[in-house]
């Protein structure tokens, strides 16, 4: 490499980091930087630990239901994605937990929009996959039928077409979706992103959620209605799978409601205005919690999925 592209690199470099600055400085968020990971402190270090365990949880969730042949149909896959979200949610809040403070301002423009990003399209990912679920538990409550293992195809290109999604709407910032050369529409949280798109995302993120929760209000109906007509090992399953997604729902709409209404006060309020907007990691925590409670939800409810669970651990433990 010559001297000077390394000099042409370095401009670059210190023009990223100098963007990146000016935007945390516009909105109040440049006191932030002086700590992180380099003052690692007992709350880092419980978060990072936190993280370890979404992730551990997760993986067993995979592997048992991987390991398991009966849970290859229904709507096992489904729920095997949202387990690979949830551990997608540990290892990405771990990177923004190592890269947070005066990391930040080390940053590139494209590192910063990458880790911010990726949040994002875990997020989307998780909500697509419950209404994906919605969807195709709707599909086959409406035509009386038990689940044909025929229609695997639809199973995986509903959750295909999730991740294609979430991939598109967490890269528009990146694409150009942004508030670079615009200070006044910055979000005060996501300093680089614009007020409009974090607009956009609250919006499509209630129409989902009112989605998800018109659609299990109509197959709840369904299936009890049709319980009470056939009592059969089939329905009995069902119905227990049911309520195991309808928890599941239940407690991601608790867990990651109150950081969108932060999202809504990010685009209404000016920056420097609201105090709230600064206390948001602890929203963020309450969010990625859900992650770590799907996991119980899925062993404490569903008999099939716990006995799996404990098996799979059970093995681990006899290898070691």
């Amino acid at each position: 490499m010559t001297a000077g592209s390394t000099h042409t690199n370095s401009c670059i470099s210190e023009f990223s980091n100098s963007l990146i600055e000016l935007h945390y400085n516009h909105t109040g968020r440049l006191v932030d930087r002086e700590s992180g990971i380099d003052n690692i402190n007992a709350i880092t270090v419980t978060l990072l630990i936190f993280c370890n365990v979404i992730v551990l949880e997760n993986l067993m969730v995979l592997i048992a239901l991987w390991k398991n042949n009966r849970f290859h149909n229904q709507m096992y896959p489904f729920i095997g994605n949202l387990a690979l979200c949830d551990l997608l949610a540990g290892i990405t809040y771990q990177v923004n937990i190592l890269m947070s403070g005066k990391m930040t301002l080390t940053m590139s423009v494209t590192a910063w929009f990458i880790k911010e990003g990726s949040m994002f399209v875990v997020l989307w990912a998780s909500t697509l996959s419950l209404l994906a679920i919605a969807m195709e538990r709707h599909l086959t409550m409406i035509k009386i039928s038990l689940y044909d293992a025929n229609k695997k195809y639809r199973v995986f290109l509903l959750i295909g077409t999730c991740w294609l999604i979430s991939f598109t709407l967490g890269a528009l910032p990146i694409l150009g979706w942004n508030c670079i050369g615009n200070l006044p529409d910055c979000s005060t949280l996501l300093p680089l992103y614009s007020k409009k798109y974090i607009a956009v995302l609250v919006s499509i993120f209630m129409a989902l959620l009112a989605a998800i929760v018109i659609l299990y209000a109509h197959i709840y109906i369904l299936v009890k209605s049709i319980s009470q007509k056939v009592i059969n090992h089939n329905s009995e399953r069902s119905m227990a799978l049911l309520r195991t997604v309808i928890i599941v729902v239940s407690v991601f709409i608790a867990c990651w409601s109150p950081l969108f209404i932060i999202f809504l006060a990010d685009v209404t309020c000016q920056p420097k205005q609201c105090e709230i907007l600064y206390k948001a990691q602890w929203f963020i925590v309450v969010a990625v919690l859900n992650s770590a409670l799907n996991p119980l939800i899925y062993t404490l409810v569903n008999k099939e999925i716990r006995h799996a669970f404990f098996q799979t651990v059970c093995i681990c433990l006899i290898k070691k």
